[in-house]
């Protein structure tokens, strides 16, 4: 990790980070074209209404947050040559592969069901730990320690949504989601229980 730097110097370039964040994000998109309309519909059908305050602020710190991770992405030179270069494009590959995997095992289950196989037996959010190991690849692709750092950060304050996110699905499936998640963890290893979801659901709308 020594060849990490806590800030490396920024300049635009052919050979920096926007290549891997154009390969994500160009995926993505792809898929976004080519996957009927209701499945891409149910992708963002979470209701932000009923977010407290404290939700919505951080939500938008985690987006601000997000956005200064992309533009050092952008605007750093790849770290071609060196350890860590080849660790962040495996990480990068490993990542991009998982997302592209959980969001056709969310493709293909019937819109009136749960999301419970696939990736998503061992992950409760697959396509949000998988964006994390991408992220983290580029962040190690460009040796920039700092933006390691704010994706860290942004991924603390990015948990708002993912609590919802559960909270509005526990609603919609009741007991056959809640058996879902004493099985499954939320991020790959760690496990959480449905009374311990509630209880941090509930700290976030003091």
């Amino acid at each position: 990790m020594m060849e990490m730097d806590l800030f490396p110097v920024l300049e635009l370039g052919w050979l920096n980070g926007w290549i891997l964040l154009v390969i994500l994000y160009g995926t993505f998109g792809i898929l976004l074209l080519v996957f009927p309309k209701p499945v891409v519909a149910r992708l963002y059908a979470y209701d932000r209404l009923r977010w407290s305050k404290k939700q919505r602020a951080y939500h938008k710190v985690g987006k601000l947050l997000i956005l200064v991770n992309l533009i050092l992405i952008i605007l750093t030179p790849l770290s071609v040559g060196s350890t860590v270069f080849v660790l962040g494009v495996i990480l990068f590959v490993v990542g991009l592969t998982g997302f592209v995997i959980a969001l056709f095992n969310f493709k293909n289950t019937p819109l009136n069901q749960p999301i419970t196989k696939g990736l998503y037996s061992k992950s409760r959010h697959p396509q949000m730990f998988m964006l994390s190991v991408a992220g983290v690849g580029m962040c190690l692709a460009i040796g920039s320690w700092i933006a390691l750092i704010i994706l860290a950060i942004s991924a603390l304050f990015g948990r708002s949504r993912t609590l919802a996110e559960e909270s509005a699905l526990l609603e919609q499936y009741g007991d056959s989601y809640r058996d879902y998640m004493e099985r499954v963890p939320r991020y790959l290893l760690i496990k959480t229980r449905v009374g311990e979801n509630e209880k941090e659901q509930n700290g976030l709308r003091m």
